[in-house]
């Protein structure tokens, strides 16, 4: 399938079903790390990211992955013939075989309230990390209500880093998509900055 020049420029979602019985839950580092290997330019591309996955809940260290269960990357819709090319590639994160199926690619859809699981932050003041998004928001011209939600930790090259869940509600259309176009923060290819619709504007 050939996308015109304008699509093809357009960050996507890419959906990948995934094959796997379980997943520590602390993995995000392997399983960049494990995508990278595959394909290298997810480096080089300045808006590329790779979702969280969504792991059944539970206290267990290692979660198990259900029959639903996708990998989601944020890139350009012009990599969609690089991407149909992992389909069967098996990926190794942490000793936890995962096994890619056939990529479909979703458009981003504007959507007043967004979420982002975890957003990169310099220090667990939570008044600090609000500071520096206003600020960041503001740079791009992006309006609607914050809320700051849970402070979470995220391991990488043996240490702790401090992020936090957020949502955005209120937002117009133009603000909507600039926003999951661009995010908030570094570390994208971490699952950090990455927005997506949320139903409603329910504590996060």
């Amino acid at each position: 399938m050939t996308l015109p020049a304008a699509e093809q420029d357009a960050a996507v979602e890419a959906v990948f079903p995934l094959a796997g019985k379980s997943l520590p839950r602390d993995h995000a580092q392997a399983l960049q790390h494990a995508l990278t290997l595959q394909i290298p330019w997810l480096h080089e591309d300045a808006g590329a990211g790779i979702h969280p996955v969504k792991l059944v809940a539970g206290p267990e260290s290692v979660a198990l992955l259900s029959q639903r269960t996708r990998l989601i990357l944020r890139v350009h819709a012009n990599r969609l013939a690089e991407l149909q090319a992992l389909d069967g590639v098996q990926l190794d994160v942490m000793a936890h075989p995962l096994r890619l199926g056939a990529v479909h690619l979703r458009e981003l859809q504007p959507h007043a309230t967004l979420y982002a699981y975890r957003v990169a932050a310099g220090s667990s003041d939570e008044s600090v990390f609000m500071q520096a998004m206003e600020t960041e928001l503001a740079g791009m011209a992006i309006a609607g209500v914050r809320v700051c939600g849970k402070c979470q930790s995220l391991r990488v090259d043996g240490q702790e880093m401090t992020t936090f869940s957020m949502m955005l509600h209120g937002l117009g259309p133009e603000q909507s998509l600039r926003l999951q176009q661009h995010g908030l923060g570094p570390h994208r290819l971490l699952g950090c900055g990455l927005f997506v619709p949320h139903k409603s504007a329910a504590a996060v």
